[in-house]
């Protein structure tokens, strides 16, 4: 196991990057696993990796050098105090790795589509591709607009969906949807809207959500071949774009009967 302990060193120099910026995640094509459960996910997903980074705390651990060993690839110890200074969280786990940023499979012409437009709050994107993942949804679809979804902020909040699912990056889901051989519901407000429940929700069905403050794109909602509306009987006018994603993906499995 190699033991760094200069900050000046090529490898944490990267690491730091790779933790403080996603212009750097896209940049170098690499980022950045955070704790023993990213890591497991990632291995069990066939994933490879391409270093593993342990803190003088974390080579203590049993499992972690277990982990470590098992991912097959060089090891590095660093002291606690500058592995600290290259985590992407406040608490270190004592385990990082660096993985290259997979490769952006095809956009699917059936199946459940979820499509994210411009949704750029980092947790809200991990927690949509949870549900997602959840929801055995076919494909993830991201505009150009997103947050990236393979930065450490996303992959935490994701915990581990991202190896189980198929994440397009970035999409352009207007010439794309043209293509798509099924429904295209748009969730708005609006008296125009059906209710979610009155709704036919079978596949190949493609799902489009906006962004957070502003909702969808005018030219993205044109597609829509129906516009659908979660009934909210309380004094609250609209939902986080998560928990609307949550609504509406497991009201699709109730109806399909895939609800365990």
């Amino acid at each position: 196991m190699q033991q760094i302990t200069s900050r000046d060193n090529p490898l944490v120099k990267r690491v730091r990057a790779l933790a403080r910026s996603s212009r750097e995640v896209k940049k170098q094509g690499l980022t950045l696993l955070d704790g023993d459960h990213l890591l497991r996910a990632a291995l069990g997903a066939g994933r490879s990796v391409e270093q593993v980074l342990l803190s003088a705390s974390g080579a203590g651990r049993h499992d972690y050098l277990a982990l470590a060993s098992a991912a097959g690839c060089p090891v590095t110890q660093l002291p606690d105090a500058l592995f600290a200074s290259v985590s992407p969280v406040e608490s270190p786990s004592g385990i990082l790795a660096l993985m290259a940023v997979p490769a952006s499979p095809a956009p699917a012409a059936s199946g459940t589509v979820v499509v994210l437009d411009a949704v750029q709050d980092a947790g809200n994107l991990g927690t949509i591709l949870r549900t997602a993942a959840a929801a055995a949804a076919s494909q993830v679809w991201l505009t150009d607009g997103c947050a990236q979804a393979w930065s450490p902020k996303v992959l935490r909040a994701g915990m581990g969906a991202h190896f189980a699912l198929e994440i397009c990056e970035p999409v352009d889901a207007e010439s794309r949807l043209v293509e798509f051989g099924g429904e295209v519901l748009a969730t708005e407000l609006g008296d125009g809207a059906r209710s979610l429940y009155d709704c036919v929700l079978d596949e190949p069905l493609a799902w489009l959500f906006g962004n957070e403050g502003q909702g969808l794109r005018p030219a993205l909602s044109a597609l829509a071949t129906q516009r659908v509306r979660i009934p909210m009987p309380g004094p609250v006018e609209s939902l986080n774009v998560g928990a609307a994603v949550a609504i509406c993906l497991f009201e699709q499995r109730r109806r399909c009967g895939d609800a365990r």
